[in-house]
């Protein structure tokens, strides 16, 4: 039987390596020495019990695909995050985000510009012909550009007047809907 004496042992290797060399149920790292291990936590109840097409339960010993994708449902169903201000703690006002501003041009009517995606990532292996494509600007569909419009505030959304300005005479729409 393999005895494992915890007396000689540094405290550093002590906190990474214990609890894995340790049988399960025993005492953790943290509690060796500081008497009883505590009991553990009751598992949380599911939110709902997944049905099988066909029969209500599986085969025992046998385990159902539905069992094995369950933990991963909660992942798939969470939704893109956008780190919107409503009220400022500060003032109390609204606030933009930040990476629209860094990475979109708003032109005056109400079309967002961006850049081609991976156009400054692993420049190395694509060609001149490829980074001259990606350099290019791309305007944003309808509804990029409303998203965009409710993630600025009214400062970057009014016209703003540059010496030279090389998107002039995009600014401006002419013979064409929005």
């Amino acid at each position: 039987m393999f005895v494992l004496s915890l007396s000689h042992v540094p405290a550093g290797i002590l906190r990474r390596w214990v609890p894995r060399a340790l049988p399960l149920g025993g005492p953790c790292a943290r509690c060796i020495g500081h008497g009883p291990a505590p009991a553990p936590a009751p598992a949380p109840a599911p939110l709902c019990t997944p049905r099988l097409l066909g029969e209500n339960r599986p085969r025992a010993g046998t385990p159902s695909v539905l069992s094995s994708v369950t933990p991963l449902l909660p992942s798939l169903f969470q939704q893109p995050a956008r780190s919107l201000t409503y009220c400022s703690l500060r003032k109390g006002k609204r606030k933009s985000v930040k990476a629209v501003v860094k990475r979109f041009l708003r032109l005056h009517n109400g079309l967002w510009v961006r850049r081609k995606s991976g156009y400054k990532k692993k420049l190395w292996k694509k060609s001149a012909a490829q980074k001259k494509r990606l350099r290019e600007l791309v305007l944003c569909t309808r509804t990029q550009c409303k998203l965009l419009d409710k993630m600025t505030t009214s400062f970057w959304k009014r016209r703003t007047w540059y010496v030279d300005d090389p998107y002039q005479k995009y600014h401006d729409r002419t013979n064409l809907r929005v």
